[in-house]
């Protein structure tokens, strides 16, 4: 366990970086929270009796005092898009290890585009996308091709009950527009596509008790940008139950709220991911409670993992590359309900 040592956590004050702050600080580290709202930092570092620091990603030396005496730091602030680029490069200036939580595609793409070669000569560690959009995915799909050294296709469908989404996803999905304009990502035949039409509806049919459900299908996640980083898998689609996808999209949707005395809200979700191959199909299914809150054990797990050594890889590295992917499930199991099946038929 983490015996006091301290995890720089940029934007700690906000939804998910709370979970994080709070995961961190029960496996036995020190958050170190850091962030630009003063007065959100001291009301954090208060409640949980920490040392906050001041830092902005536009303040490069703010950013190298947060990190002082770090062992890593997890960038939970979005929109990444604006923070990625500084934090990691704050990290290689620390030399220590670098994860976050981001869900954006472009800043995803971006890390890994950008910083692949430099850390890879540093022998360093990044981690982008270490969140439930993104690494539990990766994870799950990297187990289910058990010995598979390539397969034709890879689907990740998510059901969720409901998504009240925070004030976070909201910021990086209206950057992610922005960035983006009027297209939409798929990954197939090994490259990426802009698409103008509209994304197609389509039946998913879940694991019980879930069961057949409606979904968007070419709904890009984080995991389609991780997958194919490590995985020789031609196409990778994601699909999203159609509640979801208009919980999301509705303006008035509220944030989420606390169900119990954890903070997590009463949201629940199954990952099914499925890869094909010459007509051969393998599956493995997380399920759990909120998205967000399961984040915090999914980066704790990873960074724990890093800096005890538990690792295949250096550089800009997916979960599903760099860690021992059927185990590091397993040891998600007080947070998920798993199910692998790496030599289905």
């Amino acid at each position: 366990m983490g015996s006091g040592q301290q995890v720089a956590v940029f934007g700690a004050y906000g939804h998910t970086g709370r979970f994080v702050v709070a995961e961190l600080a029960a496996r036995g580290y020190s958050p170190v929270p850091s962030g630009r709202n003063a007065q959100a930092l001291r009301e954090l570092a208060q409640e949980h009796g920490l040392e906050a620091r001041m830092a902005s990603a536009e303040d490069a030396a703010s950013l190298d005092r947060a990190l002082a005496s770090a062992v890593a730091v997890i960038n939970c602030a979005g929109p990444f898009a604006t923070t990625t680029g500084p934090v990691i490069e704050a990290a290689l200036r620390a030399k220590i290890p670098y994860l976050d939580v981001a869900a954006e595609l472009e800043a995803n793409l971006d890390t890994f585009a950008h910083y692949q070669d430099r850390a890879r000569e540093a022998g360093a560690v990044i981690v982008p996308a270490m969140a439930f959009f993104g690494g539990l995915g990766d994870l799950l799909a990297t187990a289910a091709m058990g010995d598979w050294t390539a397969a034709d296709e890879a689907h990740i469908a998510y059901a969720l009950n409901s998504w009240r989404p925070t004030a976070g996803t909201r910021l990086s999905s209206a950057v992610s527009r922005e960035r983006r304009g009027d297209v939409r990502l798929r990954y197939s035949g090994g490259q990426w596509e802009r698409r103008t039409d509209a994304a197609p509806a389509l039946q998913w049919t879940f694991p019980e008790p879930v069961g057949v459900r409606e979904v968007i299908g070419e709904f890009t996640m984080a995991d389609v940008v991780t997958v194919p980083q490590h995985l020789s898998i031609p196409d990778v689609t994601t699909y999203m139950t159609v509640e979801a996808v208009r919980d999301v999209a509705a303006p008035h949707t509220p944030a989420p709220t606390a169900a119990d005395r954890s903070g997590r809200s009463d949201q629940t979700f199954l990952v099914d991911a499925v890869v094909r191959s010459g007509g051969v199909e393998r599956r493995a299914t997380a399920s759990g409670q909120d998205i967000y809150a399961v984040t915090a054990p999914l980066v704790a797990e990873a960074l724990e993992r890093v800096l005890t050594g538990r690792t295949k890889t250096v550089g800009v590295t997916s979960a599903g590359e760099i860690f021992d992917a059927p185990d590091f499930l397993h040891a998600l199991a007080p947070y998920i309900a798993l199910a692998l099946h790496p030599q289905g038929a």
